[in-house]
């Protein structure tokens, strides 16, 4: 008599679902990161030339 186990088909599909909807908010996050990232960046290099330029 074999053992039963938790581990269905269908719970093997639905973990693999589960695991690809968290992996594409996490790949949104990681492009939301990075978009911030860039922003900053430039919001920084303009103060910097503002500064720079306005230096006496």
């Amino acid at each position: 008599m074999p053992e039963e186990t938790s581990e269905t088909p269908d719970s093997l599909d639905n973990l693999e679902q589960r695991r690809l909807a968290q992996e594409t908010k996490d790949e949104r996050k990681v492009w939301y990161f990075l978009g911030y990232f860039l922003f900053g960046i430039h919001i920084v290099a303009f103060v910097m030339i503002y500064a720079v330029r306005h230096a006496k």
